[in-house]
């Protein structure tokens, strides 16, 4: 994984602890449904795409919901629209 990559997970991974505080990172599989295993309703899952908008500045639009079911998949969507060292 990249630093890029690293990094993004992090935020993340940020991110969904301070919407699901109850929720242990390190217990997340990285290629399962982020939703299911950590039991967001769809306002929830709303917030945390929201946030990811707020926090690092990428819209991701409803047609592209399929790809950011899983933490792998958000971090690589998230990698392809941030340039590389703007998150430096």
């Amino acid at each position: 994984m990249s630093q890029q990559q690293e990094q993004i997970r992090t935020a993340v991974l940020a991110i969904v602890k301070r919407l699901a505080p109850e929720v242990d990172p390190a217990r997340i599989i990285a290629d399962k449904p982020l939703r299911t295993q950590i039991d967001l309703d769809s306002m929830d899952w709303l917030n945390v795409l929201a946030s990811i908008h707020e926090k690092l500045g990428v819209d991701i639009p409803e047609s592209d919901y399929g790809k950011v079911q899983t933490l792998d998949g958000i971090v690589a969507y998230l990698a392809e629209k941030i340039p590389a060292d703007s998150l430096e």
